[in-house]
């Protein structure tokens, strides 16, 4: 298995099944720090630098949190807007990086760029990850909603998960890419306006993805031990902000979890949401049974924590 040590983080594309496993071990090992809120002096003299030029509740205050619990340092900024590199200027990645790189030892970036981190890692001497990309990727999200599966099923292999929203998004292709080490089946469901595009199917065939493409929630939901949801009412990912509009549209039912819906799911089948949500996951769903996005917000700490410790030395 290849080190993780001074490792970036950029993309699920290449990740292997021994790789994940890894990272989950850790995740475990450091979990009760996270559960008993203390931290501890693993990371001490460490500084996490935090690149964010799109807007981020759970991603950011994740890394920040398990840099925390790790006993580090966290600076950067979340309004790109207040630097020189969103206001007049518009100071390139690699003159940002280039300076930024002598402020901490690993840097998390998000940006409404896709590739924008991949760009900033050819220029960085430090480890980069990819909080985001534009409609690229997003690694340290899947990474945290595999986790979080493999705590709630007890394994990766042999589920089928069903991936209901905009496919265009980069949540979807990083679980796309990811599934392709673990013997699971992902089932699609969008709008056709959302559905994947005919390049990313062609890269899950080639990686040997198991997946299908269905066009009704009533075709897979007694079928389902994961339903994976993101909305399929969604701002520009390619802006640095998208305003809220006077009005928004509507979840047609199809994409939607309602309490009957999952009347017709499996008893034991987890719901997974990276959040925001719209009106696709209604909060009469929250008290289910089925419901782990709470859950799978929590284990993002701890997830972060395992990356971050790996990629700055502290486990092999």
């Amino acid at each position: 298995m290849r080190s993780f040590a001074g490792r970036d983080i950029l993309s699920l594309k290449d990740f292997e099944r021994n790789e994940f496993f890894h990272l989950f071990e850790i995740c475990d090992r450091l979990e009760p720090i996270a559960r008993s809120r203390q931290n501890t002096d693993l990371l001490a003299s460490k500084t996490l630098v935090t690149a964010f030029y799109q807007p981020s509740t759970r991603t950011r205050l994740a890394h920040e949190a398990a840099m925390h619990r790790l006993g580090g340092h966290v600076l950067g900024f979340s309004d790109a807007k207040m630097t020189r590199a969103g206001d007049f200027y518009q100071e390139s990645i690699k003159d940002t990086v280039h300076m930024l790189e002598y402020y901490g030892d690993a840097m998390v970036m998000r940006h409404f760029q896709q590739g924008a981190p991949a760009e900033a890692a050819k220029w960085a001497s430090i480890p980069v990850i990819n909080a985001g990309d534009g409609w690229g990727e997003h690694p340290t999200q899947v990474l945290t909603d595999l986790y979080t599966i493999l705590k709630e099923k007890g394994t990766l292999d042999g589920l089928t998960i069903v991936a209901i929203g905009d496919h265009r998004m980069r949540t979807m292709h990083s679980i796309g890419y990811a599934l392709s080490q673990f013997d699971a089946e992902l089932v699609i469901l969008s709008p056709e306006d959302m559905a994947p595009l005919p390049e990313f199917l062609a890269e899950l065939d080639e990686k040997g993805t198991n997946y299908r493409i269905v066009e009704h929630i009533d075709q897979v939901i007694a079928d389902a031990d994961v339903i994976y949801m993101e909305p399929v009412v969604q701002p520009d990912y390619t802006k640095s902000v998208d305003e809220a509009p006077d009005e928004y549209g509507m979840t047609p039912a199809n994409y939607k979890i309602t309490q009957d819906v999952m009347k017709k799911a499996k008893g034991d089948s987890i719901i997974l949401h990276s959040l925001p949500r719209m009106d696709e996951l209604l909060p009469e769903v929250d008290d289910l049974k089925h419901a782990r996005y709470w859950q799978e917000a929590y284990n993002g700490v701890v997830m972060r924590m395992a990356l971050l410790s790996s990629i700055l030395g502290a486990w092999e």
